[in-house]
């Protein structure tokens, strides 16, 4: 089985690819933090396209439970039938919902399952899951069987760090967290997705995109996807590189910035910063 690696598509970093092969060896869940926007969950789906395996997705609300990965018995439906004289209430798995990782445990051939944001999650979420992530069976109480893992799945877990984990679910884990991209991370992603940007263009947009990320007081930071959204339009603009220069100490609110900036205090507090430094200059 090849292992993964950064391509053409996801550029990803040494420690990255060492963290994602390391958690296939170990068979343990891999659990990827970073802030939003860093890619993580891209990353389970180059993982599984690397790996040459079907990918499985778990998008978590703050509503999911454990159960529900699992399977859920649907007992108001099979009381709707049983009123209407529906002969399918005699076989109770007629009611028996699959979840992700019982799909997980019965594919024919090794899967990748993406957990995707489990801190959105009530903090007992992943102790729930504990046992079952563990020994890869479970017990569906309904119908009396055991559901067992027939290849042992490759588990990505994403989490953006809005609230701790718990201690024994980390202990389960192996950890990785993706930093931000520097600079020359961030060119060769920008190119991997443009390749036809022109250059002077790529390094003006790069300089306000880093420049902007360095303010002191914004609420969200813009990431790489708004980034790669913000160099979508400047190319469908035609934007000129001199649009986008400023000095090094001027603030200027950058054209199209709602796809960098997304809530009005941010929106605000540029203004506010390019109006100072314009009186200040002047």
């Amino acid at each position: 089985m090849a292992g993964f690696r950064s391509s053409a598509q996801y550029i990803a970093t040494r420690d990255l690819e060492v963290a994602v092969n390391a958690a296939v060896t170990l068979q343990r869940p891999l659990l990827v933090k970073g802030e939003p926007g860093t890619g993580k969950t891209v990353l389970a789906q180059e993982v599984a396209r690397a790996l040459e395996m079907p990918l499985i997705e778990w998008h978590i609300k703050s509503t999911t439970k454990a159960q529900q990965g699992l399977y859920e018995y649907d007992a108001v439906a099979r009381l709707r039938d049983g009123q209407l004289g529906d002969a399918r209430v005699h076989d109770i798995s007629n009611y028996i919902l699959r979840g992700k990782l019982w799909e997980a445990f019965t594919a024919p051939s090794p899967v990748v399952v993406l957990i995707d944001e489990i801190d959105k999650a009530d903090i007992e979420f992943p102790n729930d899951l504990l046992l079952e992530l563990d020994r890869m069976r479970f017990f569906v109480y309904e119908t009396r069987e055991e559901v067992a893992a027939i290849h042992r799945p490759v588990v990505i877990i994403t989490s953006n760090n809005e609230k701790e984990l718990p201690d024994a679910f980390l202990r389960r884990c192996f950890f990785h967290y993706i930093r931000f991209p520097d600079r020359d991370t961030m060119e060769r992603i920008v190119a991997a997705h443009f390749p036809d940007l022109r250059a002077d263009l790529a390094r003006e947009a790069l300089s306000v995109f880093f420049r902007l990320r360095d303010v002191p007081g914004l609420k969200k930071k813009p990431a790489t996807s708004e980034l790669l959204d913000w160099l979508k339009l400047l190319m469908a603009e035609d934007m000129p590189p001199e649009a986008l220069r400023s000095s090094e100490t001027q603030i200027v609110i950058p054209p199209l910035h709602g796809a960098l900036l997304k809530n009005e205090q941010d929106i605000h507090l540029f203004e506010r910063l390019a109006f100072l430094a314009r009186r200040q200059g002047g």
